[in-house]
């Protein structure tokens, strides 16, 4: 039975819903013809050839060539372009910043890391340093190309208006950081927002590293606190207020090492990249700049240090319990770890999978993985996170 009285769709959002599926085909399968996009989308072949030439004439798929390799005509095979635009993310680390501009493609367009304290430099001289590495990075690609939007990554919890409630790697609590970015950069002409870097991340690995087709992923982020970017069924779990994968400070040892939150065993306590640095290197002093820290752990490990050695075993078997709950909460087919925890996978991995698969009920368990994407895997996600609206069929302005 047809009601007629349920209003009818709109056929400006009809066409925008259509332009994202051709852009969706094209992003998984390309090259391909128009005929393939038809097939597929279940479109019909003119539909899909007036959304071709719009989507062309914008600068969101070019022609490449032409296959024969089929029965009838040759057909002019398709693929992303993009190459008239960016978007921005920034990733904010306790100890670094990190810019990557990324096109609709997926190509990368620069990719900046910078030493910077930001955990005692203070939400104000963060942001200072957000929109200078902003207008930087806008002014280095803005010849070619144009900023659709930014990003920014953050080690902690993000509500829906781009505040942070809550960042103890920053030393943070309460910050309006969406807006006070978008007033350091007195209106660029493209949208900011701001979102977990662990949100991003599980973005940035579901579009970029080798999990594209994964519809259930975890990333867990390695720095000083530990966090998880959740998808399942294909999509990104935020929770009722935004919090979902604040998994810092789950229980895992009750005679752990104390917490910043007055608890022990946390799972930041134990796997956090300072906790990590003060197991492996009791020499090391505080700590501004982890990176040199990871890299004279790495090549203590590859010498054979005993007690080096012997300590990653121990954090590896730690980091297998910690997948081992996420693996019987949210049941992902894969878990990847980021950051130091996948700096240091090497050492860490084998222990970690023996520990996972112990703990593990009914195998095949799921699958434990380094990241691939490195550092900027936050600043990667944002840059996507960026391109969401003309990804979802919307055509960018001018």
């Amino acid at each position: 039975m047809i009601s007629i009285d349920r209003p009818t769709a709109d056929l400006g959002d009809v066409r925008v819903t259509n332009r994202a599926a051709v852009l969706r085909h094209v992003r998984r399968h390309a090259p391909c013809s128009r005929a393939d996009v038809a097939a597929h989308t279940g479109l019909n072949k003119a539909t899909v050839s007036s959304l071709v030439a719009e989507l062309i004439e914008h600068g969101m798929l070019r022609e490449t060539g032409l296959t024969e390799n089929r029965v009838g005509r040759p057909a002019t095979m398709l693929v992303l372009d993009g190459s008239r635009y960016a978007g921005l993310g920034l990733r904010v680390g306790a100890d670094e910043l990190v810019a990557v501009a990324a096109g609709p493609g997926g190509d990368p367009v620069l990719t900046w890391r910078r030493a910077f304290p930001a955990a005692t430099a203070g939400p104000e001289e963060t942001v200072k340093a957000l929109a200078a590495l902003v207008r930087r990075a806008v002014t280095r690609i803005g010849a070619d190309r144009t900023v659709l939007g930014l990003t920014v990554a953050v080690p902690g919890l993000v509500d829906p208006d781009g505040d942070v409630p809550a960042a103890p790697a920053l030393g943070w609590r309460g910050v309006p950081l969406a807006a006070s970015v978008r007033r350091a950069l007195r209106d660029r002409g493209f949208p900011v927002a701001v979102d977990t870097e662990a949100n991003l991340a599980v973005l940035a690995e579901r579009r970029h590293g080798p999990y594209a087709a994964t519809t259930d992923l975890v990333h867990l982020t390695g720095g000083p606190a530990i966090g998880a970017g959740l998808i399942s069924g294909g999509r990104l779990l935020r929770g009722g207020r935004g919090f979902a994968g604040d998994v810092g400070h789950l229980p895992l040892a009750a005679d752990g090492p104390s917490c910043d939150c007055g608890r022990r065993g946390c799972l930041t306590a134990l796997l956090g990249v300072d906790a990590v640095i003060r197991r492996l290197l009791p020499d090391a002093g505080p700590v501004t700049d982890h990176l040199p820290e990871i890299e004279r752990i790495q090549a203590l490990a590859r010498a054979g240090d005993e007690p080096v050695r012997t300590g990653l075993t121990e954090i590896g078997r730690l980091l297998g319990q910690a997948a081992s709950v996420l693996s019987g909460l949210l049941d992902p087919e894969v878990v990847v770890v980021g950051g130091h925890l996948a700096a240091l996978a090497p050492w860490l991995l084998p222990a970690a999978h023996a520990e996972l698969a112990a703990r593990t009920p009914v195998p095949p368990g799921v699958r434990l993985e380094a990241s691939t994407l490195g550092s900027a895997a936050g600043a990667l996600g944002g840059a996507t996170a960026a391109l969401a609206t003309v990804e979802a069929g919307r055509l960018p302005a001018g």
